[in-house]
């Protein structure tokens, strides 16, 4: 249940970075090039608009994505990767081979993530906590800001650690799955989710002859019951 949750969180924050960059960067270029058309009061309209943090906003939310974009790639197997010398391998060894990879996964994200968390500790994250549970912050700063939209920056940075923590859970669900299975997460992209295969739709796979011959004995079995 909780990792099913996890799962839908993961998908929703994507799909919401994605969609929200997409659409500020679309409107804040509509803005730009429409401040120029001299349209009265329209383009004082316009150019009172203040979108200079736009591009700000977009770089945090694509950077957000993408760090936990990274998660996704490892639960659903769509990571690039070279096999070739793995899949040379006797059987035993192969095994062995994807076993240590998936370790070096789980330890290199372990270790960014806590790099990340000590790194946004101590810009900011600190103060935040302690002023929040009404502790000493005597000799504590609040860290930088970032210039346009002035956020505390260790929270822009809260990507590095969490992204990074998710995608070794991540790793770590694939390497108990592959060593009861022993089976790799993989993605088909000739399949997209929500759209039916050609080849099971019964009346696009059949050939066209055969469809005719097939509607036309149905007429005629509908007109002897007549």
């Amino acid at each position: 249940m909780i990792t099913k949750a996890l799962d839908l969180i993961e998908e929703w924050m994507i799909t919401f970075m994605m969609g929200g960059a997409t659409l500020l960067i679309f409107f804040s270029v509509l803005h730009r090039y429409g401040s120029g058309f001299k349209i009265p009061y329209v383009q004082d309209w316009l150019i009172g608009l203040n979108f200079s943090w736009a591009q700000e906003l977009c770089i945090i939310m694509f950077v957000w994505m993408a760090k936990f974009g990274a998660a996704y790639g490892v639960r659903m197997g769509v990571h690039v990767g070279v096999d070739v010398l793995i899949n040379r391998l006797p059987v035993e060894w192969r095994k062995v081979a994807v076993i240590i990879s998936l370790a070096c996964g789980i330890a290199f994200t372990a270790i960014i993530g806590t790099l990340g968390f000590r790194f946004i500790w101590e810009i900011g994250m600190h103060y935040a906590v302690f002023n929040f549970l009404g502790l000493s912050i005597e000799g504590l700063t609040s860290g930088p800001t970032t210039p346009d939209l002035d956020w505390p920056s260790w929270v822009i940075y809260s990507a590095v650690p969490y992204g990074s923590y998710l995608m070794c859970f991540r790793f770590v669900q694939v390497t108990v799955t592959y060593l009861r299975t022993g089976e790799m997460p993989r993605h088909d992209e000739t399949k997209i989710e929500g759209i039916q295969p050609v080849e099971d739709d019964p009346e696009v796979a059949m050939p066209h002859g055969a469809l005719a011959s097939t509607r036309s004995d149905q007429l005629a079995v509908a007109g002897g019951v007549k």
